[in-house]
Order: C-alpha cells, then sequence, then structure tokens
C-alpha cells in the first residue's frame, strides 16, 4: 500500500510543480501591477469634495464622482495638445530607429564586414545609458554655450541654429531617442537574421543574386516578425516619452510641464495636487495604448496570416 501511496504523492507534486513557480512572478504582478491598476480605477471614479473653507477634520471628504473625471480629460484642450506632440515626435522616431536599426543590422549580416563584434556593441552601447543620463549629456550638447557643436560653427562663421525650440526642438529629442533605441532593436532584428537558415542564401547565391537583392527580397521578408516586434515596441516607447522632454525642461523655454500626456498626469498629480484627475487621463492613456497595440497586431497577424501559403 505504500508505493502506491508514494506514487500518488509524487504525481500529485509533479502536477503542482509549475504552480509553485510560478507562484512569485504572480505575486509581483499582483503587487506591483494589477493592484496599482486597480487602485488608479478606483480613484479615477472619485473626487475630493470641499465643505466650507476646507479646514478642519472631515472638511475633506472623497466622493464618488462618476465619469466627471473622464469627461474633464477627453474635453481638455492640453491633454489633445500634447499627444499631437508625441504623435509629432513618434512620427520622426520610429521609422528613423527601425530603418537603421535595420540598416545595421543587415550590415553586420554580411559576410564582408569586419570587427563585427565591436561595431555590434559599439551600436548596442548607447541602449545601456540611462535615458536621464542620455537626455542631459545631449541636452549640453545643444545649449550654444557649452556646445562644442556651436563653437565650431561660430568659429566657422556659419549660422548657429536654435535646436531647444521650435520645430528643431522634435528632431533634438528624436535625436536622443533613436541614440538610445537603435542598439537595442538592432540586436533583435539582427538576432532574427542569425537565426535564418543559411541554405537559402546560397541558394539564393547560386541564382546569381546579389547581396543587395538578397537583403531586399528574402532577409526583410524572412525577418518580419522582428520588425513588427520592435515597431510595436518603439510605438508604446512613443506614446510613454517621458524623461527626455523632462530632463531637457529646465535647459529651454520651449518645453511646457505638459508637453507629453505622462508629463501632464505628473503635473496634475503632483503640482496640481488632483490625483483623482490625474488617474482619469492615466487610464484613459493606458486604454489608447492597449487598443492601439491590439488594432496593430491584429493588422499584423492578418497579413501574416493572409501571406502564408495554403
Amino acid at each position: 500500500m505504500s508505493k502506491p501511496h508514494q506514487g500518488a504523492r509524487r504525481s500529485y507534486g509533479v502536477r503542482t510543480a509549475p504552480y509553485g513557480f510560478l507562484f512569485p512572478a504572480a505575486a509581483l504582478f499582483l503587487l506591483f501591477f494589477a493592484l496599482p491598476i486597480g487602485y488608479a480605477v478606483r480613484l479615477s471614479f472619485h473626487k475630493i469634495e470641499v465643505k466650507g473653507l476646507g479646514l478642519g477634520k472631515g472638511a475633506k471628504n472623497e466622493v464618488w464622482a462618476g465619469l466627471d473625471n473622464y469627461t474633464a480629460a477627453l474635453t481638455d484642450p492640453e491633454l489633445l495638445h500634447s499627444a499631437l506632440r508625441v504623435l509629432g515626435y513618434g512620427v520622426i522616431v520610429v521609422p528613423v530607429m527601425l530603418g537603421l536599426a535595420l540598416f545595421f543590422a543587415l550590415l553586420l549580416d554580411s559576410e564582408r564586414v569586419r570587427a563585427r563584434s565591436f561595431a555590434r556593441l559599439a551600436i548596442f552601447l548607447p541602449y545601456a545609458v540611462p535615458g536621464v543620463i542620455a537626455a542631459l549629456l545631449w541636452g549640453f550638447l545643444y545649449l550654444p554655450d557649452v556646445s562644442p557643436f556651436h563653437y565650431l560653427l561660430r568659429a566657422a562663421g556659419l549660422p548657429e541654429p536654435d535646436l531647444m525650440d521650435g520645430g528643431l526642438l522634435y528632431g533634438s529629442m528624436a535625436n536622443i531617442a533613436v541614440w538610445g533605441g537603435t542598439g537595442f532593436n538592432m540586436i533583435v532584428i539582427y538576432t532574427a537574421l542569425r537565426s535564418l537558415p543559411a541554405e537559402v542564401f546560397e541558394a539564393a547565391k547560386l541564382d546569381g543574386c546579389s547581396e543587395l537583392q538578397i537583403a531586399l527580397r528574402i532577409k526583410i521578408p524572412m525577418v518580419a516578425p522582428s520588425l513588427v516586434l520592435t515597431f510595436f515596441f518603439s510605438v508604446i516607447a512613443t506614446l510613454q516619452v517621458y524623461n527626455e522632454p523632462t530632463t531637457l525642461k529646465p535647459l529651454t523655454n520651449g518645453i511646457t510641464t505638459t508637453w507629453s500626456p505622462l508629463m501632464k498626469v505628473f503635473n496634475d498629480a503632483f503640482v496640481g495636487g488632483n490625483i483623482h484627475a490625474a488617474s482619469a487621463t492615466a487610464v484613459i492613456l493606458a486604454v489608447a495604448t492597449f487598443l492601439l497595440s491590439f488594432a496593430l497586431l491584429r493588422a499584423s497577424n492578418r497579413r501574416t496570416t493572409q501571406g502564408a501559403p495554403r
């Protein structure tokens, strides 16, 4: 009777072991992700009601607000303006960053490239620099008084562009994001290229295809899933831009406290003291990001399914 009992216990242990390994990750997800989201949603449906002068105990109470916070956020012109600014920023960042990442990945995958390991590390290294530090470094390079580029332009008698104001400000901040994010996307695409079967390229060379033809007609279509993944990550990072404008703000008057949607959330919550309105705006941004991500993935999956052989 002991052997069947031991076998049953061993079988039960095998069945429950995966849950034991999953428990730490599930607990961290619940504690640091799900609960804060739920708390933010709860705050977004409430507001502070002030009685009299707002002094004394019980003068300020949290009451049910319904959709008032969401209505105020959706009708706030500053949120729309910040979204449009981020849209213009993303139009520059996403295509330039992914184009450079694809170019570098194809270049490193070429057989004629020398010092491949060094080049790969050099391209990836800016990604290891924290975003705040990168923004500070580039910010001081943009300032006319301390920038060596402005010094060279001044010495040559050439005009000095103001990179911290007007339309050039978008390019300046986009440059920081491109400089820091190209290496990560390049590694993702390059890894996908290295996993492709070499027989396909050898057959293409026997048919007389050049390196450019192999890259355009074979390599890029075969790494399309990696391109979709990097595009997906880049769009989400663009919607959540915060470090670059916040860090550069003390260096210029061209960046407001609500330049990006996340800056507006921070300003409403910790400067204006309206945590409930900020929570509603944050929930709106989260839902918009989810819907956009879902739409992109749906379109990508549909295209992949249509292009798959039957």
